[in-house]
């Protein structure tokens, strides 16, 4: 776009984040932030970026997450001031919790209304502070472009996050004279750079591995954001070292491959907990012993050893002090260590130190596997993933939060950066918006959301978003009446006092809510038609939902009971005992 130096900050700022590679921006107009749209309009005219208008200022921020977690790319959010910005309060929670890159936008009085209590002003700087990365006030639009490409590369550096920018109004409609200051020019004193890994801690690292007869790969979501899963893959293979995954580490490796464990933690797998309450080794890569992997602390992994290999030093020792501790980029670690390995000739890897290790796990596989209930008298959640898992095992998949996001971390096998789940915060009402960014980032591939009843009336107005720009997002709605994972609780824990957990009173028809919406509306109530219509769900070229009807009173297991060590699961059920139930495990297979 061919300009003249003197400029709006407006122009600024657009020109900013187009030349820092932005191309899709989620958000929503108000009066404080309307010069900043207005000069949208005429980059959007031009086709040099485009704005993707939600129904509500969350909706946007879990958008433009979305967005980020499946493309890698930073996602950029617009909303104004006041109500605007706390609107996105929990969004930005929710990325600061999961280290998503998100650059916020937010509209501000003008400067001499600043700290007089005008129309729609809220300190959204002060507000936020304790959950972002970074955040500024633009207080002069020659200062505009610096702190933009300050922005991406903050959100994007070491553990990635959200920055916010709040813009007053008369920033953005204040001419002056204009140069763009790119990311490469900068000079961020408080930004350091990684130092490379000593070789004597690849000495040690050899060391604890060669030493240990029952490791495991523990895996989180900072392998995920450092795109570490093939070589990940080949240190595993390598050594022969089983893998589990936290919730955010879901992707790094192909489910049914023969290391895989799937993932640990309250409602992981039997095996995966099993392996973590025995190994003698742990090799932590990009996870942050969060309480809902560890349970009782004090007995997580008690009998190991430690590596801790992560980004950000302030997790490194933080619940768990490891034995061997590696600050840096995922991927880069375990790629130099290979190297390491390639170039030293130090070690030749010995595969036969862990069979009998991995013959324990095959036991306890073939013992506890994941169970999908047949039962002909009702439709169960864990048999409609698991056969949407089959149809489609190339799809992204959105969840919310609740007993339908367990059941889909239980039984849908994923690619790396196909799944996008609120794991931190646990935020609700998060899947459907960030369908939409994902859509986006990717218009020709399927986009599934997994919701349950209860979350998906969080935000289902971005049915409207979703209508207006024809996304073909496949919805999936697992409805047992009930906040499912609320009334499980108060099923285990409260004495069955199910205090306002039932959703059945005052719940939309959700085939007519489509229909209003201009959506396909399908529906299935029994298991002879799982097949037909979910085949329908997924080959419909357009946004559909489909309402599952499934038993009411149906838990998730197995459960780590707050308090409890992992090995102390209840709900599980033995294989040989399974009358009614089909383990999604091929035996066969995983013995070879």
């Amino acid at each position: 776009m061919s300009i003249s130096n003197f400029v709006s900050g407006a122009f600024s700022l657009m020109d900013s984040l187009v030349r820092n590679g932005v191309f899709h921006i989620f958000g929503y107009p108000g009066g404080a932030i309307l010069p900043i749209y207005d000069e949208l309009f005429h980059w959007e005219e031009k086709k040099l970026i485009q704005h993707i208008l939600c129904r509500h200022e969350q909706g946007a921020v879990h958008a433009a997450d979305g967005y980020s977690r499946s493309s890698g790319k930073v996602g950029v959010c617009f909303a104004t001031s006041g109500p605007g910005a706390t609107n996105l309060v929990t969004g930005i929670a929710t990325a600061q919790m999961d280290s998503v890159p998100l650059v916020l936008i937010t509209g501000q009085v003008a400067r001499p209304f600043i700290g007089t209590d005008a129309f729609q002003e809220v300190d959204i700087f002060g507000i936020t502070l304790p959950i972002v990365k970074h955040s500024y006030v633009v207080r002069d639009p020659k200062d505009m472009s610096k702190i933009v490409s300050e922005a991406f590369y903050i959100a994007q550096e070491g553990r990635p996050g959200p920055v916010l920018i709040d813009i007053p109004k008369d920033v953005g409609l204040e001419k002056f004279f204009y140069n763009f200051i790119p990311k490469s020019s900068l000079n961020l004193l408080g930004c350091k750079s990684l130092k490379p890994i000593k070789k004597e801690h690849f000495c040690r690292m050899i060391e604890l591995i060669t030493q240990s007869s029952q490791p495991l790969l523990y895996v989180g979501g900072g392998a995920i954001t450092s795109n570490a899963s093939s070589s990940i893959l080949k240190f595993a293979n390598l050594f022969q070292i089983p893998i589990t995954t936290t919730l955010m580490g879901k992707g790094i490796i192909d489910e049914n491959h023969l290391l895989s464990l799937g993932m640990l933690g309250m409602h992981g797998t039997a095996y995966a907990n099993f392996a973590v309450s025995e190994c003698d080794l742990l090799i932590t890569l990009g996870a942050r012993f969060d309480d809902r992997v560890t349970g009782k602390l004090d007995e997580f992994a008690c009998n190991a050893q430690v590596i801790h290999i992560d980004i950000d030093p302030a997790e490194v020792g933080k619940n768990r002090i490891p034995q061997l501790a590696l600050v840096g980029d995922v991927n880069d670690v375990i790629t130099d260590f290979l190297n390491y390995l390639s170039c030293s000739q130090k070690l030749i890897a010995n595969n036969e130190q862990t069979i009998s290790w991995k013959q324990r796990i095959f036991a306890w596989k073939k013992q506890y596997p994941l169970l999908i209930p047949r039962n002909v008298n009702f439709l169960s959640a864990q048999e409609v993933l698991s056969t949407i898992s089959i149809f489609e095992p190339t799809a992204y998949f959105t969840t919310d939060v609740g007993q339908h996001q367990m059941w889909a971390a239980q039984f849908l096998n994923v690619l790396p950066r196909h799944w996008m789940s609120s794991s931190g915060l646990g935020t609700m009402g998060y899947g459907l918006p960030a369908a939409i960014g994902v859509q986006v980032a990717y218009p020709n591939q399927k986009v599934i959301c997994v919701s349950g009843d209860a979350s998906f009336q969080m935000n289902l107005q971005e049915l409207g978003t979703i209508a207006q720009y024809n996304l073909p997002i496949k919805i999936l709605i697992i409805n047992n009446k009930w906040q499912g994972m609320v009334r499980q609780w108060q099923q285990a824990f409260y004495g069955e006092r199910y205090s306002h957990s039932n959703m059945e009173k005052g719940s939309p028809n959700l085939i007519k809510l489509a229909q209003s919406f201009g959506l396909l509306g399908l529906e299935i109530e029994s298991r002879k038609d799982i097949k037909s219509i979910i085949k329908l769900f997924c080959s419909y070229n357009g946004p559909v939902i489909l309402n599952c009807k499934v038993k009411e009173e149906e838990n998730c297991y197995p459960m780590v009971a707050p308090g409890k060590s992992n090995s102390q699961m209840i709900g599980l059920i033995k294989q040989s005992s399974t009358y009614g139930f089909e383990s999604n495990i091929d035996v066969s297979v995983n013995s070879k």
